[in-house]
């Protein structure tokens, strides 16, 4: 499909059934004809979501709070570790993930209800840690930006990770709460090259679109890093000098990286996309994934699954290190501000008493 990751849209883990479309002859179908299968349109269900604040207590993840203002994502990364989530109701990780998206009206309301709970103790919340709050539906939903200005009212600390360069549309927030050592953003950069990232993240923002989000949240005073995640064996871990370099010219303060995850469904659904976009290659990048994950496409243990694990995952590790450590991005993450939070009108109450 033209503007989608997934070359598929194989059923979920939990469906007792597979799907299988193939032509029963019965429809006029000239075999020499080359006609594009009919577009995929986007649609957007709502999420009534209780609560907005996820929490968890992995020991490999720097955060314990996120929240998520979309389910699913029309960015269509076909590596994103996200997609199995979608198989959780009835539908598919592969092209249903990233068509059929479900958004959170009410977060906005929800998360100022969950922060004005006399027990709640802040620590800095993670947006876009399982799908992107700046992909294209919220130019017109503006579901993370309300989310924002709900944080920016309580004072409360926030990290955004995103592909999209809407992001520099909410400056007016994320540059004031920044100066008050209150925000940071880590801008993921897969590769530098526009017909590999074409496809494997067909409606996120262009490489050079990132690039220019990294100077623009710098120039306005915003503590600002890069995510070269993921980094594919023999697709694009040839890249990753090259990706340091540009983002540090762009004035990213640090970097990371995640090697390739492939759990539950990605890893049928990444196989697909290898064979039907660099068919050349399929075999050798499965190879050396499996490496990297002690001779299976994915092993999820702490302290691994970001990192892998082996030869060629050490050569990558040592690489990055060497490459961030010459230009300058292997300083430690910002330590944000958590004391200035406080519940709105509170404070103005307590005179009174």
């Amino acid at each position: 499909m033209k503007g989608r990751g997934a070359v598929t849209n194989r059923v979920g883990r939990f469906e007792k059934q597979d799907r299988v479309l193939t032509d029963d002859g019965w429809g006029v179908h000239d075999p020499d004809a080359e006609e594009e299968p009919p577009k995929l349109r986007t649609t957007l269900g709502i999420d009534t979501a209780r609560s907005v604040i996820a929490r968890n207590d992995s020991p490999d993840i720097p955060f314990d709070r996120s929240i998520n203002p979309y389910r699913g994502c029309e960015h269509g990364c076909v590596y994103c570790f996200a997609r199995p989530t979608h198989a959780y109701y009835g539908l598919s990780p592969g092209l249903d993930f990233e068509t059929r998206l479900f958004h959170k009206p009410d977060a906005a309301r929800v998360l100022r209800k969950e922060l004005s709970r006399p027990g709640y103790r802040p620590k800095p919340i993670a947006l876009g840690t399982n799908t992107d709050p700046y992909q294209p539906v919220e130019k017109e939903k503006r579901i993370t930006r309300q989310i924002l200005e709900v944080l920016a009212e309580f004072n409360h600390p926030f990290t955004i990770v995103t592909k999209g360069a809407l992001i520099e549309r909410d400056l007016d927030i994320i540059g004031p709460m920044a100066a008050r050592n209150m925000a940071a953003v880590w801008i993921s950069v897969t590769t530098l090259d526009r017909k590999l990232a074409n496809k494997l993240e067909p409606r996120a923002a262009t490489p050079p679109k990132r690039l220019a989000a990294i100077a623009a949240l710098r120039a306005g005073g915003v503590p600002t890093g890069a995510l070269v995640a993921p980094v594919i064996p023999a697709l694009n871990d040839w890249e990753i000098e090259r990706v340091l370099g540009a983002v540090a010219e762009a004035g990213a303060l640090n970097a990371g990286y995640v090697l390739l995850r492939l759990p539950l469904e990605i890893k049928d659904l990444f196989t697909e996309w290898l064979v039907a976009h660099a068919p050349d290659r399929a075999a050798r990048v499965l190879s050396l994934v499996s490496q990297t994950r002690g001779g299976k496409l994915y092993r999820a243990e702490w302290g691994k699954r970001m990192r892998g694990e082996g030869p060629y995952a050490d050569l990558i590790a040592r690489r990055f290190k060497l490459a961030a450590k010459r230009l300058g991005l292997d300083g430690p993450r910002p330590n944000l501000d958590c004391t200035s939070f406080a519940t709105p009108g509170r404070a103005e109450q307590m005179p009174l008493l």
